[in-house]
């Protein structure tokens, strides 16, 4: 996971996660997965980040919530048929970077939950 936030920060597609990240740096702190683990884990929602490698921390922070954020406007672009699946993973296809199975899955289980929705609305209208 932590390679791929990284990654697809680095390449620009996972930039924009709608909120400003502080991370403050201290050499005496842990290093950049682990601060990134202990985010994970939620051990920051009350406290200041600080690592001894704070561009990096920043820059995987925000493309996980950068991937929450877009993925739902994907789905619902899809949904809507603005665009297609493929245009979507092509885009990290590109880059050669490889989803995450786990993230790949909640992206298709999200996608086909959405359509089933749409797709009882339309039959509704009939």
């Amino acid at each position: 996971m932590f390679k791929f936030f990284l990654e697809s920060y680095r390449k620009g597609i996972l930039t924009f996660c709608g909120t400003d990240v502080l991370v403050e740096f201290d050499i005496t702190e842990v290093g950049c997965k682990r601060c990134f683990r202990n985010f994970d884990n939620g051990q920051y929602k009350l406290k200041l980040i600080i690592t001894k490698h704070p561009n990096i921390v920043k820059s995987v922070i925000i493309g996980k919530k950068s991937w929450g954020l877009w993925l739902n406007q994907w789905v619902d672009g899809i949904v809507d048929w603005s665009f297609t699946k493929e245009e979507i993973l092509s885009e990290f296809d590109k880059f050669g970077i490889e989803i995450p199975e786990s993230l790949l899955l909640d992206f298709n289980n999200r996608l086909e939950e959405k359509k089933l929705k749409r797709n009882l609305e339309y039959l509704k209208t009939l």
